[in-house]
This record gives structure tokens, sequence and C-alpha cells, in this order.
């Protein structure tokens, strides 16, 4: 578990059946297209899969676009670049090849430009494959001359297809560039980003229905039988004697008056307490907002963990603890309850989270932080007041129940005596309706007045900490530069473990996996990245093949484990690729003298696609961007050939590309 941003509650063991800390994809449309899109914006998109290592659908995007009238030296160049990259010269088809030589043929037709130097310089070195007569000098010296925006892309895509001599003469160029760039634009500072969810919009509680919109039944009645009872005790009064019933009046005005408004006041105030307190059960009740599993006890977790994070300065972190274990309660009920139905994961809600325990922390650094209870707490003078208020008004109903009686019978003392109950009765049941009503009224403004607060304050703290994470998160391009140039500079490790020099490599070839256990992260429509990688690299010599595998962490490219092996020809018995549900791959490699080794290409997807996404078309590109279509095939054909291999592979005399003049 790591601290601030990265925090997450997944601690899933290494080897575990899914491994995946936690995963997420951006709303980003940059490989997205419209099937009414124009063929230039097919190229855009295709030339960006080309950058971002996904060269199989940029050859399906660039293609189309040609198709489409679309042509030029600049997109020919890219064309070709997406033929080859991450693909060695055996692996093009006849009909590639063809496609390569009929587009050679277009050359002459393109307008002068750095464009069509540069493809004429990739033709140029497609034609030198088998040369052996050491030619390669001017071509070379040409490929120097071009501008970094065409010479570096051919370095990098044509990595596979460069051998021999020819390759050693430009690896040193290679492994200075990856250097320089490996750590550039602020890598370490910023990875951690790509693999942070996409927040989700910030929400707060809303107020609760105003329950006093139905009246009791027979409160009408109650209402009447009230008004009739005290009209008539004041009238008989008023008739028996007038000065007395004119002073009882007058203190029945006041001390009602006295007892509505403070009476009111502790009404309110001590039904918002209880309702306060049903909000922070204790976690023993076994309420469903304090359940050990779910949603709301990944929420739970968070708020343990940032609230445990920041803590004011002078307690310590389990003092902090306990001062808000009802705070932290009455938030994870209102977290779970107003993100539940999302079917989201609890990252895409912790940067609330740690916005609620941070100003948790201020408001107690400030002075401000209190029990929301103790606002509801009544004042003992308050209470006083409405029991005086109360006796000396039922000490005034009996007085004016005795001037009314003062004169009358028998049959009038009854009478009255029958009005004094019932105006009792009926004005209780009236007097609680109005402090309902009221009540509810003063509850729904205050709680209305809160929640537009608390949104509003959500809302800038969502659009901070969205800003932060746009501006942070590194582009597919960055990502891409960076594990190429950790590829680069594996292999040279590699290279020089093994004292060998790329003269004597027939050919190469690296598997990039995931590293259990891992987040990944990609944008829509792109392949998976990885925190952690496992690179598997295969060097092809005349002995037999040299397998370097490593992991480690992508945000500072530290090594964490590593294994060589080296096997024969005719010690590769077979490959098997095993596809397990919903979009699984493991490699298996089955040696004749060792136990069968699993390689995980790439473990199954559990995010739900967009509409705008093709399963099998995502499949593809995570395939593609893991290397391992030419790994399969360079390693399948090893398996069924052995030492035969070499012989259809002999990397002096590959099969000639003759570009026209």
């Amino acid at each position: 578990m790591t601290d601030d941003a990265h925090f997450t509650q997944n601690s899933a063991a290494n080897h575990s059946a899914v491994g995946i800390q936690a995963e997420s994809v951006h709303n980003s449309q940059v490989y997205l297209v419209h099937p009414e899109a124009s063929p230039q914006e097919k190229y855009t998109v295709g030339v960006r899969f080309l950058e971002d290592g996904v060269p199989s659908r940029a050859r399906t995007m660039i293609s189309d676009a040609i198709a489409h009238g679309y042509d030029s030296a600049e997109v020919r160049f890219h064309w070709v670049l997406a033929m080859l990259s991450k693909r060695a010269y055996h692996d093009l088809g006849a009909e590639e090849l063809q496609q390569l030589y009929r587009a050679s043929e277009l050359l002459r037709t393109y307008a002068d430009g750095e464009w069509k130097t540069a493809l004429h310089v990739a033709f140029e070195l497609l034609a030198l494959l088998n040369d052996t007569d050491g030619g390669t000098g001017p071509v070379l010296k040409r490929l120097q001359g071009l501008p970094p925006g065409q010479r570096d892309p051919i370095l990098h895509h044509l990595d596979l297809v460069l051998t021999g001599g020819m390759k050693d003469s430009l690896w040193a160029e290679s492994r200075d560039l990856a250097e320089a760039a490996r750590f550039g634009n602020y890598r370490v500072q910023r990875v951690w980003a790509y693999f942070e969810p996409d927040p989700i919009g910030p929400r707060a509680q809303p107020p609760r229905a105003n329950t006093s919109s139905v009246a009791p039944a027979g409160l009408e009645a109650r209402a009447v039988l009230f008004v009739v009872a005290t009209g008539f005790l004041w009238i008989s009064a008023m008739a028996a004697d007038p000065a007395a019933a004119v002073v009882e009046l007058l203190v029945a005005l006041g001390t009602g008056f006295g007892a509505a408004r403070s009476g009111r006041q502790w009404w309110y105030q001590d039904h918002q307490l209880k309702a306060t307190n049903d909000e922070c059960p204790s976690p023993q009740t076994g309420s469903p907002g304090f359940a050990g599993d779910g949603f709301t006890a990944r929420v739970r977790h968070s708020f343990d963990h940032y609230f445990s994070t920041r803590v004011p300065t002078g307690l310590a972190s389990h003092q902090w603890l306990d001062q808000t274990a009802d705070l932290r309660n009455r938030l994870v009920a209102e977290i779970a309850l107003v993100y539940r139905e999302s079917r989201i994961s609890v990252d895409r809600v912790n940067w609330l989270i740690r916005y609620l325990a941070q100003d948790a922390r201020d408001h107690y650094t400030k002075g401000t932080l209190s029990d929301p209870r103790d606002q509801y707490r009544t004042p003992a003078a308050t209470k006083a007041l409405c029991v005086v208020a109360l006796t000396a008004l039922g000490i005034t109903e009996m007085a004016l129940a005795v001037t009314v009686t003062s004169t009358a019978g028998p049959s009038r003392i009854l009478l009255t005596v029958l009005a004094l109950a019932g105006a009792v009765w009926a004005g209780r049941a009236v007097a609680l309706s109005w402090l309902h009503v009221r009540g509810e009224e003063r509850r729904l403004a205050e709680e209305t007045q809160e929640y537009h607060e608390r949104l509003a304050a959500r809302r800038i703290a969502y659009q901070n900490w969205k800003t932060f994470l746009d501006t942070t998160r590194p582009s597919e391009l960055e990502m891409e530069t960076w594990l190429t140039c950790d590829k680069t500079l594996f292999v040279d490790e590699a290279l020089s473990h093994y004292r060998l020099t790329w003269r004597e490599i027939i050919t190469h070839t690296i598997l990039m996996t995931p590293a259990r256990p891992y987040k990944r992260g990609r944008v829509k429509g792109g392949p998976w990245r990885y925190s952690r990688y496992s690179f598997h690299l295969f060097l092809v010599t005349q002995d037999g093949v040299r397998e370097i595998s490593t992991e480690f962490d992508f945000a500072d490219a530290k090594r964490t484990s590593g294994q060589r092996s080296n096997y024969r020809f005719d010690a590769l018995s077979s490959v098997h690729v095993t596809e397990r549900a919903n979009a699984g791959y493991d490699l298996e490699l089955v040696l004749t003298n060792g136990p069968a080794r699993n390689i995980c290409i790439k473990d199954a997807d559990t995010y739900q696609l967009t509409p705008e996404e093709n399963a099998q078309e995502i499949s593809e590109i995570n395939l593609s961007a893991a290397g391992f279509t030419h790994t399969f095939r360079l390693l399948e054909g090893i398996a069924a050939d052995g030492k035969g291999w070499l012989e259809r592979n002999n990397p002096n005399s590959p099969p000639p590309f003759l570009p026209a003049d």
C-alpha cells in the first residue's frame, strides 16, 4: 500500500490469480476514428498508433488512407515504417514485399523534400540487407544526414530489420539516444499519474425530503375543536368576570408565546440530535453501512488510510483517528450512498476522500472542527424557559376555568371541564403538528444550504485534482518513448554481458509482459501499459538461443530480478499459445531437457469496453504492443525446424529487395 495519490487497497500477492492492483482506462479520443472520418484523419490516427508502439493498427489505418487517395512521400514514409516496425525482414510475406516494391516505384512521383529523401533512404537500407561487399557506408552517411524527425523513427522502427554490420554502425547512436531520453520529461515524477484512474465527478448527499407535506389524519378536526373549546372558555370568562378574564388572557398570550418560541427551539434541536446520533451508529450494530466487504468496506479503508496520513500537528495518528471516528462514520455512509449505484472502483473516489481528510485536518487546525451534535444540544436556559412558560400557561388555564365556574351551575361546570380537556388534548396535537412543520422547513433550508456549500467546495477540489492529473499524466508518446529506451538499454546490457556484437546476432526479439503485481492503464482504443514489466529478450546466434529475462518498475526503471538461459536449436521442442477467458494469453515454451515454461502475455480484461471499441481489435493491439507476433513466429520456427531454421533464415542471404530505380 502506498501513500497519497498512489494509494490502492488491493494487495494481491505476487503470482496470484489476477495480480492486478488497479486498472484505469482514460477517456481520451486520440485513437478513436469515426466511420465517416476523412482519409487524412485516418492517416493521423495511424501515425499516432505507429509512434505509440502499435504498428499493426498503424498499417491498417495508413493503408486505408492511401486506398482512399491520401498519398504523399510523408504518408508513404510512415507506411513503410509501419510495415517494418516490430518485424524482422523474414516475417514479411511475398505479398508484403510486393507492396513495398510497388511503393518504391512511386518514389519518383513524389515532390522533392525531406520526406522523399527519408523514404529513399529507407528503401536503400532494405536493399543493403544482403550486401556483403561493405557498401553500406554511403547509405549510412545519408541516414545520418537526415533530420532527427526522420532519422530517429527509422532507427527505432527498423530495429529488427537492420542486422549485422549495419546495426553495429548504428547501435552506438541508438544507445546514446536512449540514455539521453530515458528519464526525460520528469519521468520518475509523472509516471504514477498514468495509472491513476480518471476521477468521478463530485457528489454530495442531497437534503432529505420534507416529511410535513401530508397532515396527520384528524388534525383539522382537532384544530376546530381547539378553537371552539378555547373560544368558549374565553367568552365564558369574559361573561363571568371581565377584569380577571383580560388579565388571564394577557398572561396566557405571553406565556404561550414564550413556550412556543423556546419549545420550538428545544423540539427542533432534540429531533436533530437524535437524527445525527442515528447517522453515527457503532460499527458493531450490524448496519449495512458498516459491512465488512464490498464497496462500503473499501470506502472505509480509504478513509482510514487518508485520515491516518493527514494528521494535524501535535497529534499522533491513533489520536486523530479516535477523535474523528464519528466524522468518518458519517462520511463513509455518505460516500457509500451517493456513489454506490455507479458500480465504480473506489480508486475513482479517492480524490474526494483525500480532500475530505485534508478538509477535516484544516478545520481542526483553525479550531473550526466540531461535532455536529454539539450545535443541537439545547441550552439549559432554553429548557428552563420553556418549562416555566408551560407551567405558567397551565396555571393560567386553571385560573381561567375557576373564573368561568365561579358563578356557574353544575351543568356549566361540567361543560367547562369538558371544554378545558378538549382544548388541552386538541391543543397538544396542533402544537406538535406545528412544531413538525416548522422544524421540517428549517431543516430543509439548512440542509439545502449545506448541500450547495459542500457541493461547491467539492467541485473546486475535483477540478483542481483533474487539472493536476491532466497536466501530470504522460502522453502515449512519452510512455512509448521511455519504454523503447528501457528496451534499448536492456539489450545493450545483454550484448555486453555475453560480449556479442550485432554481427554475431542472427536475429533477436523482445517480449514485454506484465510483472505481477502491477497496475495497468490505457487510453480508449490503445494498448495496456503496466507499472511493472517483464522483459524477455531472445538473442539468436549460430550456437543457439540465449534468453535473458528481467522485471523492473516502469516509474524508475529499477530492476528487481533477472534470469539467463541458453539452449540449442534442437532443445526447443514446441511453442504453444493458450487463450484464457476474456482475452488472456499465455505462451508455453517446451524444452526437451527441462520443464515447460509459461509466460503470461496478458491477463484477462476486466474492464468493460466502450461502444466505440472492438474486443478483437483491442486484443490485437495489446499483442502487437507486447512484441508477441514476431516472438511467436521466431520461436515457433526454431521449434519446428531446429538447426534447419538457420538455413531458411541466413542473415547473409535474405530474400533480395530491389527497389525501383
